[in-house]
């Protein structure tokens, strides 16, 4: 500790379980987030230079008609999320200055398991499935993806397994979709997963191993099993380039998105990210699609608990996975659901080491305020836009009842 601290004074605050704002030189130099990026070349490390986000997009469009087919809540069978302006929250928060407009995008609500982990999870079973059906029931790129719900396609896929360690929302998306395609699927689960979330992927048809231990021991162990059976897939969300290929995907949706509601990303006028983070698969992904599209022009930063802020601790001190929270006294607990992650990603942390921003941590007593003022402020916002909707509809039925008034 005395050596980390000394070459790098803040890990004494992160080891406090402090709040604290870390810019990362590497992406932006030592004069901050307004400095140009060292490293104009956004295809990130070696370790990102086998992710196709145009191949990953072609593949999800291919299995839209299968989508679409099996979850009604996939409109198109388009597994994506809405971009939506929230300028009520951005007066409500008197406390953070906030020059630019203000926008959420609502991966909470992506179709199938709700969670931003469905666009990653999802998809690595998808490809899993593709190349299984190709290989052994004759399926082409230029069929219609929905014959996958057949049962001879069924049939196929019962021999096959696939197995995850989640902290519940990973677990969510794999266990949802690998049951639905017709594979057997393990979810091994860590202490802090929601029950509900349980009960749910039981319900499915998934398999749910609970462990007293945190997210890296069912992990470690999902693993174990996993490797020994030939026949089993495992989900790494510490290692997946086949997940944060599929979460990749949302940089370029992002772009069509801001596209379409007519903002410009330039020098001008730039894109700040913020994204929760765990181990790092999703929220790295994600960041790492944004850089290809806009470059130097998106700032992405990570946030995680003042409690388990794993990817800020291995960025900080160079050690990426080499380091965990409990390394430096800290337990790992945190009511931000998913986000209890003692280790980050070696895969996610190698990249993001010169394509991140920042990271910044956040006390838990802030978190559910916070939550709160969202909510009430777009409650409010939708109160005040059905007035006068409402007081017109009024108007014109007392007009229509007696119209000399």
């Amino acid at each position: 500790m005395k050596k980390l601290i000394e070459k790098n004074p803040l890990i004494e605050d992160i080891a406090e379980c402090k709040e604290i704002f870390w810019i990362n030189e590497k992406a932006c130099g030592s004069a901050g987030v307004d400095a140009k990026a060292q490293s104009p070349d956004t295809s990130g490390s070696d370790a990102a230079s086998g992710v196709d986000i145009d191949g990953a997009e072609a593949r999800l469009l291919r299995f839209a008609p299968f989508i679409e087919k099996m979850f009604a809540d996939a409109k198109g069978g388009i597994i994506e999320s809405e971009l939506k302006e929230i300028s009520a929250m951005k007066e409500a928060d008197q406390a953070t200055e906030i020059s630019g407009r203000l926008f959420l995008k609502c991966d909470s609500h992506l179709p199938v398991s709700g969670s931003i982990k469905a666009r990653g999870g999802i998809y690595e079973v998808l490809k899993l499935a593709e190349k299984i059906a190709m290989e052994e029931g004759g399926l082409t790129w230029d069929d219609d993806y929905s014959v996958l719900a057949e049962q001879r396609y069924k049939d196929i896929f019962s021999k096959y397994k696939v197995a995850v360690g989640s902290t519940g929302n990973l677990g969510l998306s794999i266990g949802i979709i690998s049951a639905t395609i017709g594979f057997e699927v393990t979810v091994h689960m860590s202490a802090d997963a929601r029950q509900w979330k349980k009960d749910m992927l039981r319900s499915k048809g998934a398999k749910v191993v609970e462990y007293p231990d945190d997210y890296e021991a069912a992990v470690a162990q999902g693993r174990r099993e996993a490797a020994a059976d030939p026949a089993c897939h495992f989900v790494d969300d510490e290692n997946s380039l086949d997940l944060f290929e599929g979460y990749s995907v949302a940089g370029k949706r992002l772009r069509k998105q801001l596209e379409e509601q007519g903002i410009t990303i330039d020098k001008e006028h730039r894109l700040y990210v913020y994204l929760p983070c765990g181990v790092g698969g999703a929220p790295g992904g994600v960041a790492w699609g944004i850089k290809q599209y806009f470059g130097d022009d998106a700032y992405c930063f990570f946030a995680e608990p003042t409690h388990a802020p794993c990817m800020v601790l291995g960025l900080v001190s160079g050690l990426k996975n080499k380091i965990a929270v409990g390394d430096i006294g800290i337990d790992g607990k945190t009511e931000a659901d998913g986000l209890a992650v003692g280790r980050p990603s070696a895969l996610v942390s190698d990249i993001m080491d010169t394509q991140l921003t920042g990271c910044y941590t956040v006390d838990d007593a802030k978190l559910y305020p916070y939550l709160a003022m969202l909510t009430d402020s777009l409650r409010r916002k939708a109160q005040l836009a059905a007035k006068p909707a409402s007081r017109a509809r009024q108007d014109s039925l007392l007009l229509t009842k007696t119209p000399s008034t």
